[in-house]
């Protein structure tokens, strides 16, 4: 049973099967655990002297780590750490001191997988080999399951041929002649480093007719390659299915890419490269970089043509959210709706334009749609100039690994592990000795690993990726704060980027301008923020509460609640609320017969100012906000024993008010930061 221990209370085992440790190591470890904490609990027996206590059979060093950083007061000493407690028997505990290493070990996967398969074939249960290990039953299983890969894939992942996530595409089904049938396919054809693909083609042992891949290859080709079907005459095309998957591959494949190549002639690009995805995936644009040209305006007639399609749109949405409409009439809308939304997109999504010059160096991908037409994805890239060693397959698979190592037949590895570490050392201890330089240095390092930019190995564990998003695909293109983070974007100095290798566009970017580079981190950082609410939850986080405060944001000034972006999706009790709260219960009874769709359309134009009201219920719905968009400064301890006219009162008073000073002068969407 895991049980969160204090420290204090641990002490290392007399019984702890490691011996012999390494300096080194230890270091890294502690500096490790203050970096990101502890990541895995510790294994411990209870003691009877001390009372209380509890012997850490497996994981002695990260207790001695936790403890070192408590005697630095980088931990506190009351500080609760996980453990496994486990019975105090000499065989539990020497297991588990076995268990520790193991875990240490970088083991090949197809290594563990026959490990837990003997283990399992000696008579003991998953549940049981998932705690002697501190695994989950989850991971031995899937461990297991990849010991049951057809030899031929077993064996390409044991060699190293194919990676882990490859392996686990091949074991989505136990049908191992299936597996080999597509590893020999994948294995000649295009995509077969593509875990995507693979999990694919062994889900679909047969394909429906309505598939994209289907309907682009057609009937008659596939009939005529040799391909069966499998049809039923009372359903639907869905129900029809093409049995010869790998031959739909392989036609598909030949027609994209004369697509592809009918599309480069007609483009003019320099190159145009097929995939069968809907999306280009990271794979196949991680060794290019991203082109940003200029994205065309929409002309007037096109600007009124998108204004009438998104009324219609409105009007389609009042419909569905109104509860008088017939289920008949729901079906309408939503059909009219995903075909109204489908114009609008065909208009907006213009291609970006590239000048003669840059198309002799750009290229794109083209994809195939869900409808089975193929179409440029919409985005450029053009490809990093060959360096020395690029055709080499063994350096690049080093590269990408980041495995390489000198050859050295007169050294051991481990020594040259240390000497590694060693040289770490003595750089790391130079960029901490100039501040201006590691900041540089941290920038660039995330700047690169944006798309486009990355292709070498970076040699930091240093990231700033985007946080996942509680709602996936919501956009605000028309956000007075969206639009300011795309100026900033778009504004951003890009011209380090061209360098052909990673020291040459540090060395370019360390050449710009300090605001330049100082734009680049205010960028990025912003880019790592966490969506967030103020009020309890999930979503809650009074630090950015206490941020909002300090950069005096005033959210209204940022944010208006339009119908799109909140009253159709707000209920009308909500309405109501938000109409009483500014202009009483007068303002909200008269629109208290109102539909739905019509009492959103008039709260937009009521909190957008568009509307005739008194002066001092327009100015409250102009500074209306749901309670929960707000940058609210926590609520402050009651002291029941302070005096009202104390001078710690009187000073507290005069903070308010000149916090107060600092947010009516902090900067707005109309007004540009100091």
């Amino acid at each position: 049973m895991i049980q969160a221990i204090p420290l204090a209370k641990l002490i290392p085992s007399k019984r702890n099967v490691r011996r012999q440790t390494d300096t080194l190591a230890d270091l890294q470890l502690k500096a490790d655990i203050e970096a990101r904490g502890l990541l895995q609990n510790l294994v411990v027996t209870p003691l009877t002297k001390p009372k209380g206590a509890y012997a850490v059979e497996a994981g002695g060093r990260r207790l001695a780590a936790l403890k070192a950083l408590a005697q630095e007061n980088k931990l506190p000493k009351t500080f609760e750490v996980p453990c496994l407690v486990l019975d105090d028997t000499d065989s539990s505990a020497v297991e588990a001191g076995l268990a520790e290493n193991f875990q240490r070990l970088a083991m090949n996967p197809a290594d563990e997988c026959l490990a837990f398969e003997h283990l399992i074939n000696e008579g003991a249960t998953i549940g049981g080999v998932a705690a002697r290990f501190g695994l989950t039953v989850r991971f031995v299983e899937g461990r297991l399951r990849l010991a049951n890969l057809a030899p031929i894939v077993f064996g390409a992942l044991g060699r190293g041929d194919i990676t882990l996530d490859i392996a686990k595409a091949y074991a989505v089904t136990p049908d191992r002649e299936r597996q080999e049938l597509v590893f020999e396919q994948v294995s000649r054809g295009y995509g077969a480093l593509n875990p995507d693909s693979i999990r694919r083609m062994m889900t679909q042992a047969t394909l429906s007719a309505a598939d994209p891949r289907a309907r682009f290859v057609g009937e008659d080709a596939y009939v005529e390659a040799g391909g069966r079907i499998e049809r039923d005459l009372f359903a639907d095309e869905a129900s029809t299915r093409w049995l010869d998957i790998a031959i739909v591959e392989r036609l598909a494949t030949e027609k994209m890419e004369a697509a592809a190549a009918a599309l480069q002639a007609e483009t003019g690009l320099a190159w145009i490269k097929p995939t069968l995805d809907e999306h280009v995936g990271w794979e196949h644009t991680q060794s290019l970089l991203r082109l940003h040209p200029e994205q065309l305006p929409l002309s007037d007639d096109e600007q009124a043509e998108v204004e009438k399609l998104q009324a219609a749109a409105d009007d389609l949405v009042g419909l569905l959210e109104d509860e008088e409409t017939s289920d008949e009439d729901c079906t309408r809308a939503e059909s009219e709706l995903e075909e109204t939304e489908r114009q609008i997109d065909a208009i907006t999504s213009k291609p970006p334009v590239l000048d003669d010059e840059a198309k002799a160096n750009a290229g794109t991908f083209v994809v195939l749609g869900r409808d089975g037409i193929p179409r440029l994805c919409g985005q450029y890239y053009k490809e990093r100039p060959e360096r020395e060693g690029d055709n080499d397959d063994e350096k690049r698979s080093s590269l990408e690994t980041g495995n390489a190592r000198p050859a050295a037949p007169s050294l051991s590895q481990r020594l040259l592990d240390e000497l590694a570490m060693q040289r770490r050392d003595v750089l790391a201890a130079h960029v901490a000795a100039d501040p201006d330089f590691a900041l540089d240095l941290a920038i660039f390092i995330m700047a690169s690993q944006q798309s486009g930019y990355q292709s070498e190995r970076m040699g930091s564990s240093l990231r700033a990726p985007h946080p996942q998003d509680p709602a996936f695909g919501f956009k605000t293109p028309d956000a007075p704060a969206t639009i300011e983070q795309n100026r900033m974007l778009e504004e951003l100095d890009r011209s380090w980027v061209e360098g052909d290798t990673l020291a040459a566009r540090f060395d370019a970017f360390r050449a710009l301008a300090p605001e330049a580079r100082a734009a680049w981190l205010g960028v990025l950082v912003a880019g790592t923020l966490e969506a967030s609410l103020n009020q309890p939850g999930s979503l809650n986080c009074a630090f950015h509460d206490h941020l909002g405060q300090v950069l005096g944001i005033d959210a209204a000034a940022w944010w208006r609640p339009t119908a799109p972006l909140f009253f159709d999706r707000a209920s009308k009790p909500v309405m109501f609320e938000a109409l009483g709260a500014v202009g009483g219960p007068t303002l909200a009874n008269r629109y208290s017969m109102a539909k739905k769709a019509e009492l959103a359309a008039t709260c937009e134009r009521i909190f957008s100012g568009d509307h005739i009201l008194e002066a001092e219920v327009k100015q409250a719905a102009l500074a209306w906000v749901p309670e929960v968009m707000r940058f609210k400064a926590p609520e402050p301890a009651v002291d029941p024993s302070a005096d009202a006219s104390s001078p710690d009162n009187e000073q507290s008073s005069e903070t308010e008010q000149a916090s107060d000073i600092e947010q009516d002068q902090a900067p707005g969407p109309d007004r540009e930061a100091a």
